[in-house]
């Protein structure tokens, strides 16, 4: 089956997560052809969730075997990726919600942080758990020591707000190499 080619009635996102799979595949294939080291910044959690989510645990386990042991050791959320496949693998239905929780997903939890501090001024420390991923004490902790005040009383808290940041001016010697860039891929 070709990249384009669809099985009637997938949808859009299968088809994508499909495609991106196969452009991980091919792409890591053709790194190894021409001698080129990408795997310090390969997105192997990235890779490996793209053959989950599309029910291919198959090659998820040969994409795992394939990931340097270095990488392993380096990425947690690598391995904490892995372990969700493993319990799709043994068909551990309950284990894949337990390995879901049972890693941190910083960026994730960053991500929803963000989120929380340009949505609230106060939030409950119920609601602030419920989008920390957290039980109430580890979230009303967790905000407490990025600056947030909690009313004991009411048990709500008081969102610290961030500095905003003045944009940078683009440097034009990036506009030149971008504009090269581009350049070279048109032509």
């Amino acid at each position: 089956r070709g990249v384009g080619d669809g099985v009637e009635g997938e949808s859009t996102t299968k088809k994508t997560v499909r495609f991106n799979g196969y452009f991980s595949t091919q792409r890591s294939l053709g790194g190894a052809a021409e001698g080129i080291e990408f795997q310090d910044e390969w997105p192997y959690a990235i890779h490996l969730l793209g053959h989950i989510y599309s029910n291919d645990i198959n090659s998820a386990r040969f994409l795992w075997k394939k990931i340097p042991a270095a990488v392993k050791e380096a990425r947690p959320e690598v391995v904490a990726v892995w372990r969700i496949g493993q319990k799709l693998w043994t068909r551990d239905y309950v284990g894949v919600h337990e390995a879901i929780r049972g890693f941190s997903w910083k960026l994730y939890r960053k991500r929803m942080f963000e989120l929380l501090l340009s949505a609230y001024s106060t939030i409950s420390t119920q609601d602030s758990a419920h989008f920390l991923g957290m039980n109430e004490n580890d979230a009303t902790n967790y905000v407490l020591q990025q600056g947030w005040a909690l009313d004991s009383a009411s048990q709500m808290l008081t969102v610290k707000k961030q500095a905003v940041l003045t944009e940078q001016k683009l440097d034009p010697s990036k506009l030149q190499r971008l504009t090269e860039y581009v350049f070279h891929l048109e032509h």
